[in-house]
């Protein structure tokens, strides 16, 4: 599929990751719809190419908001050609923290936002590709997921989020299969330690220090860089089913 004229479905779209793969998309003369809950910046998106950019305030955990949100989508752009899920918490927090036990909601809402709502997201989306008419190979739509490193290499404080992320890279190659007769892909991505607004609220130090543990390139990863493997992604029609480390060969330690 060629990334030139896309007509895209961001979740997260209006910072970070998502925001990356928006403006890459706006790059190469596409449209975006960016789903988030963050009003203020998405509006603030969206006001400043309101033809390519449409911003609808979506909680991801609700599957009839994103559901109505691809609706809308389907209207402004005419076409889904790939819907990449960003949204997502770090949702840190020890199981046996000292202020006691973590409770049920506090994983439960790292669960509903990093892995619920991927799979809300998911569905609407394909739901849309399966009417499409495909293109010359049979190819109908591509959905990019977000999983991280913490996936496979958790760290202590990190329970639920290893557990909604690992959940996201468990559901891709059985998607794919699902959506093979459809000419639908999806692929995942596991993104290391980036530059994102979760790291910026973290003192220089930390973050210089985080960027340290990188074998190579030892720094932080760019948004533009996670941006970059989406393009590959959406361009390169043998990518199905499987989980691309994008981490630097970083290994997290256990703390």
């Amino acid at each position: 599929m060629r990334f030139e004229n896309l007509m895209a479905v961001v979740s997260g779209g209006a910072s970070g990751l998502g925001r990356a793969v928006a403006d890459r998309v706006l790059g190469s003369g596409g449209r975006v719809v960016i789903l988030d809950v963050a009003r203020e910046a998405g509006e603030r998106f969206a006001s400043e190419v309101p033809d390519q950019v449409l911003f609808v305030p979506t909680d991801v955990r609700e599957g009839g908001q994103v559901d109505a949100a691809l609706a809308r989508a389907r209207e402004f752009l005419g076409r889904v050609d790939v819907a990449v899920s960003c949204a997502g918490v770090i949702g840190a927090g020890r199981v046996l923290g000292r202020e006691g036990p973590m409770s049920s909601e506090a994983f439960q809402r790292t669960i509903g936002i990093n892995l619920v709502g991927t799979f809300h997201l998911v569905r609407a989306a394909a739901g849309l590709m399966q009417a499409q008419n495909p293109n010359g190979e049979g190819e109908r739509g591509v959905c990019v997921l977000t999983a991280s490193v913490a996936a496979f290499e958790g760290q202590i404080g990190q329970a639920a989020y290893s557990a909604s992320k690992g959940g996201v890279v468990g559901m891709t190659l059985p998607l794919a299969r699902e959506f093979a007769r459809l000419g639908i892909r999806v692929v995942t991505i596991a993104p290391g330690i980036f530059e994102t607004p979760m790291v910026g609220g973290m003192t220089p130090e930390l973050q210089a220090s985080l960027g340290a543990q990188v074998p190579f390139p030892s720094r932080l990863g760019r948004p533009e860089e996670y941006a970059e493997l989406v393009q590959s992604i959406v361009e390169n029609p043998m990518l199905n089913g499987t989980t691309i480390r994008l981490d630097g060969a970083i290994r997290m330690q256990p703390k």
